[in-house]
C-alpha cells in the first residue's frame, strides 16, 4: 500500500502539489489524470524518492520515503519498475542490453543464462518475442514502449509506474499497450500507478481513478463515476481529452 499526505511541492514561485492526499491499495490499477503541469509526473518521483517532498509523507507498506539514507532509498527503488514518457532507451544498446541495464547497474547476482532467461520472459510477457539483437532504431514508436515496459519488469517489481504509456503513439499502438498494461494487471501481483491524459486508457484500463486539480486530488473513484459525474471541472477536463 501506498500512502500519500500532504504532500506539497514547490519550484521556487510555482506551487505545484498543495496538499496531495490519496491511498493507492496493494495490488490495484490507478490512473492519475489532470492538465499539464498539475503535477502528475512530478508525483511520480516524489514516490520513487527522485524528488523531495517540501512537505507531507510517502508511506510505502509501512516505510517512509522522505529521509530515508541513501542505501535505503536504493533498495526500496528496486522494489519499483517505471515505464518513462519517451521509453528512454540508449540507442548504441541492443534491446536485450537496455532490459538488462538495471540488473547490471544494480549488481544483481544472476548469471548470464538466467539474466537471458528473464529477458526472454519479460519480452514475452509484452509481445516481443525474438527481438533481443534488434536496436531501437529498428522499432516502431509502441514496440520501443514495450521494451522499455520490459525493462521496468525485469527486476520482478511490486509496483510499477507508467508515466504517459501512450503519448505519441498511433492508435493502434496505443491500443497495444492498454492491452499490455490490463494484461499485465491481471497477471502480475503488482500496484500500478498510470500517469495519462488518454481517456481510453482510463476507461479501459484501470480500477480507480484519481483526479489532480489546483494542486490536491479533487476526485478519486472509478472510471464510470468518474465519466458519470455532472462536476463543471470534471466535464471540462474530460471535454479537452475527447
Amino acid at each position: 500500500m501506498i500512502e500519500i499526505k500532504g504532500v506539497t511541492k514547490s519550484f521556487q514561485d510555482n506551487k505545484v502539489l498543495r496538499g496531495v492526499d490519496l491511498t493507492i491499495e496493494t495490488g490495484e490499477t490507478i490512473a492519475v489524470i489532470g492538465r499539464s503541469g498539475c503535477g502528475k509526473s512530478v508525483l511520480l518521483k516524489i514516490i520513487v524518492g527522485l524528488l523531495q517532498a517540501d512537505d507531507g509523507t510517502v508511506n510505502i507498506d509501512g516505510q517512509l520515503v522522505g529521509g530515508l539514507p541513501e542505501a535505503e532509498l536504493y533498495k526500496l527503488r528496486r522494489r519499483f519498475g517505471f515505464l518513462f514518457q519517451g521509453a528512454a532507451l540508449f540507442d548504441s544498446m541492443t534491446v536485450e542490453e537496455n532490459i538488462a541495464l538495471p540488473i547490471v547497474e544494480n549488481e544483481y547476482d544472476w548469471s548470464e543464462e538466467f539474466l537471458k532467461k528473464k529477458i526472454a520472459e519479460k519480452l514475452e510477457l509484452v509481445g516481443l518475442e525474438g527481438i533481443e539483437k534488434l536496436k531501437p532504431s529498428e522499432l516502431s514508436g509502441g514496440m520501443k514502449k514495450r521494451v522499455g515496459l520490459a525493462r521496468a519488469l525485469i527486476t520482478e517489481p511490486d509496483f510499477i509506474l507508467y508515466d504517459e504509456p501512450t503519448t505519441g503513439l498511433d492508435p493502434i499502438s496505443s491500443d497495444n499497450i492498454d492491452d499490455v498494461i490490463k494484461a499485465l494487471s491481471g497477471r502480475l501481483n503488482a500496484t500500478s500507478i498510470v500517469v495519462t491524459h488518454d481517456m481510453f486508457t482510463v476507461k479501459n484500463v484501470v480500477d480507480r481513478v484519481a483526479m489532480l486539480h489546483e494542486g490536491k486530488v479533487y476526485f478519486v473513484g472509478t472510471p464510470e463515476k468518474l465519466l458519470a459525474s455532472d462536476d463543471d471541472v470534471i466535464k471540462e477536463f474530460i471535454k479537452r481529452t475527447d
